[in-house]
């Protein structure tokens, strides 16, 4: 097949990172092409060099994909079955290790387990709990509750259950398949950060595109 009639259809993803300064096309997204040596080529076409003192955070149009591409082959059609715009950040990988990392790690968990433990227990204590059990231990029972009952440990049994059930999770193992709800709800805060650092680029003025 020749240039003139081939077409490269084109998967461009919202968000890409990046180890590397050069930023080629393949990294952007996938592509299929039935004339393997123009997409082979295709690939190699670099699209920006992450430059010293530069922000590390860089937003290219497809548009601008596509011209590149075209200087190489003319004729060549370019289908776009992703996003219109593509989000790069350079990362270092190196700044995710040693003890500043891991005490993040401990510090950020810490957070967790003693603010939701606070929030419970503010929780339980505002609607009277213990109240609530005690009248009702004295309803079914017909006496006055000495104590913790049977009640209070059911309730702690079925609320430490219904936590592990509802995040899907015990230990580092998954209950089902099925994403957790904080899994979820990180990929919607994903999506919503990069679909404004792409929205802010194209305000400024910043984003890589066609003149």
């Amino acid at each position: 097949m020749s240039a003139s009639n081939a077409t490269i259809y084109l998967k461009a993803e919202q968000n890409v990172e990046l180890q590397s300064d050069d930023v080629y096309l393949k990294d952007i997204g996938k592509m299929t092409c039935s004339d393997e040596a123009i997409l082979a080529k295709v690939k190699t076409i670099k699209l920006h060099r992450f430059k010293e003192g530069e922000s590390k955070r860089q937003v290219i149009s497809v548009l601008k994909i596509i011209e590149e591409i075209e200087k190489l082959y003319p004729n060549v059609t370019v289908e776009n079955l992703g996003e219109s715009d593509v989000l790069i950040e350079r990362i270092n990988v190196n700044r995710h290790k040693g003890p500043i990392q891991f005490a993040k790690i401990v510090f950020v968990s810490a957070i967790s387990f003693f603010g939701t433990a606070f929030t419970i227990m503010a929780f339980h204590n505002d609607i009277g709990i213990n109240g609530v059990f005690s009248r009702i231990y004295e309803m079914v029972t017909g006496q006055v509750a000495d104590g913790y009952s049977i009640l209070e440990f059911s309730y702690s049994i079925g609320l430490a259950a219904g936590i592990i059930i509802f995040f899907n999770h015990i230990g580092g193992r998954r209950i089902t398949k099925d994403p957790t709800p904080i899994e979820v709800e990180m990929r919607v805060y994903e999506r919503d950060v990069n679909k404004a650092l792409i929205e802010t680029a194209d305000r400024e003025g910043k984003t890589i595109d066609v003149q």
